[in-house]
């Protein structure tokens, strides 16, 4: 603890900024707690407040600004591999679309101070299209609240972080311990978290992508759901053939307007088709029996596709399963209409909680 209260005077600017650049990228270290630290020593006359202001603030502007452009150019497979390391990966994209959607360059400064949303935050805002400048302006308040907030608790608690530093100095292995028995319980509750996962896809089948789009082609296509909320498709409009968008959080309003004599595939873009698992799983429990989740989810459906006119040569010549892909225009962009041969069984609910709900015949 000595040594890294030596090293922070030595190097103050540059250890804050290396430290809060990594947390921003996403490494786990702690960059608020050494900006409390920071602070205390500072109020001690020790450091520079403005010094680590200005380096905490640089720092998350760019670590966010590289997956703001990673985001910018990829788009949901950022959000993917972002979100795979989550104790709840599907909760942690449906949050990051939520909290952009609502509340747009300012969900920039509530994201800082949410953990698991943090570092998703910037690259979601640049999948969605906000722009460059309106990113940076709100980021770089973000970052500077953020810095204020930790830097201010040093300088406020001055006294108090001194002795808590001076007892965990003392305290050797008792400290390493308590450390130790903390990552303990975080690894135990991922584990939980992920084991009533498991059991849950145990419950509900699975169809691939394959299966899926021979129906299609004999005209025995299955209906469609995609689970995706309205940002997540914002961010990524590729469809399927025909399908019903229902978010996962409405899908209990319209399970009972849904046909009971269809096969019913639901779909996302989400890791380990966790929202379309979930919301088969919600189906079930309502009398859908027939209620299917995508393998593969939509990167696997196009990724087939692709395969196949590779297959073909590329010959331009379409094909039932190309055509079938195509998004079906309606008076709604963000609501694709359902084609004849799915309209009489459910038609497709209202693209916000105001707008009425449609009768099924």
């Amino acid at each position: 603890m000595r040594a890294l209260i030596d090293l922070l005077i030595q190097h103050d600017f540059l250890l804050v900024f290396l430290v809060t650049l990594a947390a921003r990228i996403g490494a786990p270290v702690p960059a608020a707690p050494l900006l409390v630290v920071a602070g205390g020593l500072a109020a001690a006359g020790r450091l520079s407040a403005v010094s680590l202001v200005v380096a905490a603030v640089l720092a998350n502007v760019l670590g966010d600004a590289i997956w703001y452009i990673a985001g910018r150019n990829y788009g949901h497979r950022v959000l993917r591999l972002l979100c795979r390391v989550s104790l709840s990966p599907d909760v942690c994209v449906r949050q990051s679309e939520s909290l952009i959607a609502r509340w747009g360059g300012s969900s920039l400064l509530a994201a800082k101070f949410l953990p698991g949303i943090s570092v998703v935050a910037a690259p979601m805002a640049g999948a969605l299209g906000m722009g460059w400048r309106r990113f940076v302006a709100y980021d770089a308040i973000a970052g500077l609240v953020w810095t204020a907030c930790f830097l201010g608790l040093g300088l406020v608690f001055s006294d108090q972080i001194q002795d808590v530093l001076d007892a965990l100095s003392n305290a050797g292995l008792l400290a390493l311990a308590a450390v130790g028995a903390v990552l303990l319980l975080l690894i135990g509750n991922r584990w939980r978290r992920r084991r009533q996962m498991a059991r849950l896809q145990g419950e509900v089948e699975r169809i691939s992508v394959e299966d899926a789009a021979a129906l299609v082609e004999q005209d025995m296509a299955p209906l469609f759901i995609d689970v995706r909320s309205d940002p997540g498709r914002a961010a990524d409009p590729r469809t399927l053939p025909g399908a019903l968008n229902i978010p996962l959080t409405r899908l209990p309003e319209y399970a009972d307007q849904l046909p009971d004599d269809r096969l019913l595939v639901l779909y996302c873009n989400c890791p380990n088709e966790v929202s379309a698992i979930q919301g088969a799983h919600e189906l079930i429990q309502r009398g859908h029996p027939r209620a299917l989740a995508l393998d593969g989810g939509l990167d696997g459906w196009h990724e087939l596709q692709r395969r196949r006119m590779r297959d073909r040569g590329d010959s331009g010549d379409g094909g039932a399963l190309e055509l079938a892909s195509e998004p079906i225009a309606s008076a709604n962009p963000a609501t694709p209409a359902t084609p004849a041969s799915t309209a009489n069984s459910a038609p497709p609910p209202p693209s916000s909680p105001s707008s009425p709900t449609p009768a099924v015949p």
